[in-house]
């Protein structure tokens, strides 16, 4: 082994610890930290920030990477070593545009701008929440003339959730993705409503939790490496290979608690498959934020709302939550699957869902470019909705401020769920083409063979490819919005027994 390459893996080891130390404040603030501690948590996760990229952007870094350059193409570029070094000084590349101090800012003033968030929401007052967007929008500004744009400005930051993709390529997705959507909407606005009721009741928060827990071991989830928590804004994070934290929200007068618990866990799992050979190193991570987004989607939907994934856990449900003893399974299937515009993103069908991610999409390429102030975002907002979906929001809880990620104003990571989305139905057809119908398994309680195909195609790759790569390695093409409309289509066909749309 070279003396070189083992001094860089010390230092991206150094990178990784101080990366997953940060990503631990973030994870205890949004968890279990006291709301007076808000100031002094900014503090210290800028602080961190600001010493994580002094080493990642330490000279000695640019150096041995240059001088591995004969290492690297001595090795096969699938090996652990070519990639490392690949990936390392991509990241190397772009670190050393952005100072420290602007990094630093960043972090300090987004940890204020979510403290500010939850107060706003609670409030329902913009103006509490104004002036962190009108910082956060020009830090992340600065953020993007330090790679001194010669095309669309708003390529700087999707390429830090999507390697290598641009924006004209998302705009050609969305167009497509709108010009199906929209009539599909239109005509299950024309159909006999399905009765949903048996989704909104009192729920006990205890029992949802028991509900959650017992199918996520059974996917997958043991008490080792995984852990629960809750939060007003459901995430996951992993503070290493064998430590994953996932996060949500139960209300008792609904059940989406359970789907985001099932949501999270395609992150958790994702994270927890990563070849362990990886660990402390450039490729211990998921690929991309679409990529990422395609795991939390498939499990989601693609198995969580599926007949025969209920079959088996229906009974379960019953004994947990008594308000379903009564409703027969079909109809506990119809309601999960209805179709019908709603207010918050997270609580959204699949047909719908991905039209609360474009309106941000082209809400957020506005804001970047200039030309929407910050303080016409809750009318642009509310506009967006009622052409899209039809929906008026009553609140800026049900409206512009139901999302954390604009707290920080993160722009650039919304386009990539509705990728993901999108990339879920490809690896899916991808799977079924290759084990077969999973109807039986999921009916029998079996889960794990779809989660070892994905370790294999997927997960234990880490970084190890660009994401457009990656799919291209399993599916046979890049992303592609076709697969996903059909699989819309069946859905509604069979949700309504005749042809929609």
């Amino acid at each position: 082994m070279d003396d070189r390459f083992d001094e860089l893996l010390r230092r991206l080891g150094v990178i990784d610890d101080l990366v997953r130390a940060g990503t631990l404040l973030g994870w205890d603030e949004e968890t279990k930290m006291p709301v007076a501690g808000a100031d002094a948590r900014a503090e210290q996760r800028a602080t961190v920030e600001a010493v994580t990229h002094e080493h990642r952007v330490d000279p000695r870094i640019g150096e041995l990477l240059e001088a591995l350059r004969p290492f690297e193409d001595a090795h096969d570029p699938n090996s652990f070593e070519a990639g490392v070094v690949r990936v390392a000084r991509r990241d190397y590349e772009k670190a050393i545009c952005v100072p420290a101090e602007l990094q630093a800012e960043l972090e300090r003033a987004g940890s204020l701008g979510y403290r500010a968030w939850l107060r706003a929401r609670a409030d329902n007052d913009f103006s509490i929440m104004l002036p962190h967007f009108e910082r956060n929008l020009e830090l992340r500004r600065r953020y993007v003339a330090c790679f001194s744009p010669s095309g669309d400005p708003y390529d700087v930051v999707l390429d830090d959730y999507e390697p290598g993709m641009k924006t004209t390529e998302v705009e050609t997705i969305f167009a497509r993705l709108k010009e199906r959507l929209v009539p599909m909407i239109r005509s299950v606005a024309e159909m006999e409503p399905i009765d949903d009721s048996c989704l909104r009741g009192s729920f006990s928060r205890k029992a949802q939790h028991r509900v959650s827990v017992a199918i996520l071991e059974t996917w997958g989830m043991d008490d080792d490496a995984w852990r629960l928590d809750y939060t007003v804004h459901p995430f996951e994070v992993s503070m290493a290979i064998p430590d994953i934290r996932l996060t949500t929200r139960f209300d008792e007068d609904n059940i989406h608690g359970i789907l985001s618990c099932l949501h999270e866990f395609g992150h958790g799992l994702y994270e927890r498959q990563i070849d362990p050979r990886f660990a402390r190193t450039s490729l211990a991570d998921g690929v991309s934020s679409a990529i990422h987004e395609s795991q939390s989607r498939m499990w989601e939907n693609l198995v969580g709302r599926r007949s025969s994934t209920w079959r088996f856990f229906y009974p379960l449900l019953q004994r947990e939550l008594p308000a379903f003893a009564d409703v027969p399974l079909e109809t506990f299937q119809r309601a999960l699957n209805k179709v019908k515009p709603t207010l918050r993103r997270v609580d959204a069908d699949e047909v719908t869902y991905c039209l609360h991610v474009i309106l941000r999409f082209e809400i957020e390429r506005e804001l970047l470019g200039g030309r929407l102030d910050v303080r016409d975002l809750p009318e642009a907002f509310d506009a967006k909705m009622r052409e899209y979906l039809g929906l008026q929001p009553p609140d800026l809880a049900s409206g512009v401020l139901q999302d954390v990620h604009w707290s920080d104003m993160s722009l650039g990571y919304f386009p990539t769920y509705a990728l993901g989305n999108v990339v879920s139905v490809q690896l899916w057809e991808r799977a079924e083409a290759d084990l077969g119908n999973f109807d039986e398994q999921f009916e029998r309680g079996e889960f794990a063979q779809l989660a070892e195909w994905l370790r294999e195609h997927i997960h234990r790759f880490g970084r190890m490819y660009e994401p457009q790569e990656l799919l291209r390695r399993t599916v046979g093409s890049t992303i592609d919005p076709e697969p996903y409309l059909g699989y819309l289509q069946r859905e509604l066909d069979e949700l309504f027994g005749t042809a929609v749309g």
